[in-house]
Parts: C-alpha cells; structure tokens; sequence
C-alpha cells in the first residue's frame, strides 16, 4: 500500500511545517520505503541551500513513525502512535542533500520491547548514499 499527500497525516502526527514524509510504501513487515523532496521552506533549510543534518534525522524518525502508523492502522487502531526519540547512535552524514533532490529513504524495525523499538535507517539520492543512523524509539 502506498500513501502520499493528504493521506500521509494518517500515518504520523506531525503537521506543517514539520511533516518530513511526502511518500510511503511498506516493504515488509518490519521496514518501509518514504520519499522526501527537499524544499525552501523545510524547517530544516540552512542558507546554503542544504538540509541540516538534524532535519535528516527527524525524516527518517518521521519514517520510523509512519511505519509505526501503518503497523497501527492495519491493526485496526483509531490513531497513529506518537514516538519519541530516545537515542541516535552510529549517525553518519556522507553529505547533506540539496534543495529540490529526492531522498528515499528506508527504515526498518529490528527489535520491540514493550514501547522502546530499536530502528536503522538510511537515505539516498538516487543511487548515492546520503546518512545512515540507528534510532531508539520510545512509541507512546
């Protein structure tokens, strides 16, 4: 199943000008594809034209979340879970992506225990390697 524009809000909380997902596709059980275009107005834009490398963080927790969401929704749940991050490990920013490139992205859950999941993520450009990072996950 794939989700974009309006229908993304049902997946996760978060709302303009802090909506870091444009496009979900489920891979799996466990992992999801998103896509991001990089815009002027993201909230994470530095003069340079580039996203900082915090607002790539928060789009692949964005896409953690809308995995997370799916998961809910398929389970007949009412509402998306709202998570917060409780750790970032192992970030690595090979460069930061530039305005009007596409990342697509790829999150997937390795572990759940009770309401902490244990995620990795990556995004690219293209075919080129753009972060990588391991997420801890406290879903409410």
């Amino acid at each position: 199943m794939t989700y974009s524009g309006d229908d993304i809000k049902r997946l996760i909380p978060q709302r303009y000008p802090f909506m870091m997902v444009d496009a979900f596709e489920e891979c799996g059980s466990n992992s999801a594809a998103t896509t991001l275009v990089v815009r002027k107005d993201n909230y994470f834009m530095l003069p340079d034209d580039t996203m900082a490398e915090t607002g790539i963080i928060e789009h692949i927790a964005q896409s953690c979340s809308a995995l997370a969401g799916f998961k809910a929704l398929s389970e007949q749940s009412s509402a998306a879970p709202v998570g917060i991050i409780g750790e970032v490990k192992h970030f690595v920013c090979h460069r930061r992506p530039r305005l009007g490139e596409s990342l697509s992205t790829t999150v997937t859950f390795n572990m759940t225990f009770g309401n902490v999941t244990l995620a990795t993520g990556q995004s690219l450009v293209g075919d080129e390697p753009i972060a990588e990072v391991n997420l801890k996950i406290f879903i409410q």
